[in-house]
């Protein structure tokens, strides 16, 4: 193959991995095309961090004295997670578990086994950290299966909740945002796994 050759090659190459990795993620400023839906900013990332930060006050204020545990439920609240641990200034360890809930655009209402518990939450105060709280019923589950570890508090911290959406009675002492129930992607939240590094929330317009 001539170098002429190589270079053709090469380039076609480059365009054929672009046009495929832009079939599922076109952005612009204000909209995200993902597959077949598409999405514009709702909640900016200067407001995003701007509550986080004021959530982590709270938890420092709240929890003063004590050395909590964070459990980041994966995959969602990873992000969050992140950007929440950097504000809070308590001694704390923090471990992230897994649970199976989420299947595309809306909650199945079905758990399965935590993975990943690795810390000894024996008479700690346990902070549940969730990226969105929808019909709440993986939050019961995850408080139901931790109080059986004997922790001396269980508190619930979610980015987003869906008040409108709620099954079952649950105390969110820590909440980022209140939301009607659209359905968002962004900062941790995915649709279809696709959109969780952007930095801004996104709401589906169509």
């Amino acid at each position: 193959m001539s170098k002429l050759e190589k270079l053709c090659f090469s380039f076609a190459s480059a365009l054929t991995f672009h046009y495929l990795c832009t079939q599922n993620y076109q952005k612009d400023m204000e909209t995200l095309q993902i597959k077949d839906k598409k999405f514009a900013v709702s909640i900016p990332e200067a407001e995003i961090l701007k509550q986080v930060k004021r959530v982590a006050g709270e938890i420092n204020r709240d929890l003063a004295g004590s050395e909590p545990v964070f459990l980041a439920i994966l995959n969602g609240s990873f992000i969050f997670a992140a950007d929440l641990m950097r504000e809070i200034e308590l001694s704390a360890q923090i471990s992230f578990v897994k649970l199976a809930s989420y299947v595309g655009t809306s909650s199945t209402g079905s758990v399965c086994e935590m993975i990943g518990l690795n810390v000894d939450i024996s008479g700690r105060d346990v902070v549940v950290v969730e990226d969105i709280v929808d019909s709440g019923l993986t939050m019961k589950y995850v408080t139901e299966m931790l109080a059986k570890y004997n922790p001396r508090s269980i508190s619930i911290c979610t980015l987003l909740l869906k008040p409108g959406n709620l099954k079952v009675d649950l105390d969110i002492p820590y909440k980022c945002f209140s939301i009607p129930n659209d359905f968002i992607l962004g900062y941790g939240l995915d649709y279809d796994g696709y959109g969780r590094n952007t930095r801004d929330i996104y709401t589906v317009v169509e």
